[in-house]
């Protein structure tokens, strides 16, 4: 089981250069799971390329609904004083340290592309060609 950036599941659902890294990290361990904030980060996403033109309106409902469906029941809340701590030992938003304070409280890895987080948590988030090249 690994904790997923947001990101990491539009890049699933949205064709991008990341997608294929998303799809291999997907192939080895399928069992994902983020705070229920994800959701609200995709809808976020998804109103850009809609703004953009790059999506329509129901081309994004779909997108939106497969992501859902893919994460259904892999949402867990982080404990609330783990973020803050973590807040405070950190430059990172309150939003990005509920995936790493998810990840710490399971015990478990971050996959994220975020160079911040990397920067500030390397024991618990790792990218892409890290997390492909464990054993």
């Amino acid at each position: 089981m690994i904790v997923v950036d947001s990101n990491i599941i539009i890049y699933i659902h949205v064709q991008s250069e990341w997608t294929a890294q998303a799809l291999q990290v997907l192939k080895k361990d399928p069992q994902w799971i983020a705070p229920p904030l994800w959701e609200s980060e995709f809808r976020n996403v998804m109103a850009g390329y809609m703004r953009r033109k790059i999506l329509k309106l129901e081309q994004a409902k779909k997108i939106m609904n497969s992501a859902l469906k893919t994460m259904e029941d892999h949402e867990t809340l982080p404990p609330s004083n783990l973020v803050l701590e973590l807040v405070a030992a950190s430059d990172c938003s309150a939003y990005d340290c509920e995936y790493v304070a998810l990840a710490k409280h399971l015990n478990i890895k971050f996959i994220t592309n975020d160079q911040k987080i990397l920067q500030n948590f390397p024991e618990t988030a790792v990218n892409f060609d890290a997390f492909l090249s464990f054993s």
